[in-house]
């Protein structure tokens, strides 16, 4: 698909937000600053002194050396090991994706992603005009990677497999990625500090194959007006892709100079609001999850990680014409189509939602359904 033909005319859930004009609870918020989780400013402002009396733009390719430290030293806690020569700071994830995009594959070629999943992959090979071709997330093993449909969907035009773990949105955490030839693994690990149901997944450098691996301090941290990602690259990745990937970046040098600046002091001291951040989101899954399961129509799971519930709804056989039914009595879901599933109905539901209300948005969801 193209990009020019994206139907971006507004959906019948749009059209009923627009004509509801908030008159609902949101349960869909992935927005952090929306609900209250506020990264202390006073870290921030300390994080910027010593900025603005010694500034200078000396550009690096690659990001700041003292930013790249910081982010190596990151993964050494988690006891991944991975040089900052490795590390290149984006301006977002999504930047990245799309800087992986241009550097694995060129128009007419295809790259594997899953198959229930945020649309910005769609978008993004629209944009780069490459196939996304879907694999197999099993539902009935917990949303985990069907190793015989990445097999059926590669060929001699596969350049990559995008795997995002925790996922978006079922919250599993990939326990088997196996590729029948040594592609390159892109793998989104933005939610990995958001441990559940499972430990923290291991960050994944000691493949053969290339690995690129994702994040960046948007949901970290809950900072997703600074703009800082990054690509840690295994050694594999980095011989065969690094000189050009830096040209990449070099082309953009999308991050600003301020949020690098910033990110040593960000670690160094934000993660203690990370932990409290995971408490409470953690707290809300288990409370939503615990309010659901009590309701005989509704199938659901405490995911691995992230901070969203993806739970099966029996009793009605459209995912839209559910949402519209919750929405205009109160309450905002995304339907599972929103996120490419298809067959059992089932809602998206952000326990990133302040407490009180995501206990009465649910209160309005199970009493509508």
């Amino acid at each position: 698909m193209l990009f020019s033909d994206l139907d971006l005319s507004p959906n019948r859930i749009e059209q009923a937000k627009r004509r509801l004009a908030g008159k609902f609870i949101d349960l869909t918020s992935s927005n952090p600053t929306h609900q209250g989780m506020i990264f202390p400013a006073g870290i921030l402002r300390a994080a910027a002194d010593g900025y603005w009396d010694a500034r200078r733009y000396d550009p690096d390719p690659r990001g700041l050396p003292g930013a790249r430290e910081a982010i190596a030293q990151y993964y050494k806690s988690r006891g991944a090991a991975v040089s900052p020569d490795n590390i290149f700071i984006t301006a977002s994830t999504s930047e990245a994706y799309s800087l992986l995009f241009s550097l694995l594959a060129a128009p007419g070629d295809n790259i594997l992603g899953p198959d229930v999943t945020y649309p910005l992959f769609e978008h993004l090979a629209a944009i780069h005009g490459v196939e996304l071709r879907p694999y197999a997330l099993d539902e009935t093993r917990n949303w985990q990677i069907n190793p015989a449909s990445i097999a059926h969907a590669c060929d001699e035009n596969t350049r990559a497999m995008l795997v995002v773990s925790p996922h978006n949105p079922t919250g599993a955490v990939a326990r088997n990625i196996a590729t029948p030839s040594p592609i390159p693994l892109v793998i989104d690990e933005v939610f990995a500090e958001f441990a559940c149901a499972a430990p923290r997944p291991p960050a994944l450098f000691n493949l053969a194959q290339p690995v690129f691996t994702l994040n960046g301090i948007s949901k970290m941290f809950a900072l997703p007006d600074l703009k800082l990602g990054w690509m840690a690259l295994n050694d594999a990745a980095m011989a065969e892709f690094g000189e050009r990937l830096e040209l990449l970046n070099d082309t953009f040098l999308g991050a600003n100079s301020l949020t690098q600046h910033m990110l040593p002091a960000l670690f160094a001291q934000g993660m203690g609001f990370v932990d409290e951040m995971t408490a409470r989101t953690n707290a809300n899954l288990r409370m939503a999850a615990h309010m659901l399961a009590a309701h005989p129509r509704v199938r659901v799971n405490l995911p691995d990680g992230g901070y969203y519930l993806f739970p099966q709804i029996l009793g009605w056989d459209d995912d839209e014409a559910l949402a519209l039914h919750l929405l205009e009595r109160g309450a905002l879901v995304s339907p599972g189509y929103f996120f490419n599933h298809a067959g059992s109905v089932r809602v998206m539901i952000s326990c990133l939602t302040k407490p009180d209300i995501l206990r009465k948005g649910l209160e309005i969801f199970l009493s509508a359904i």
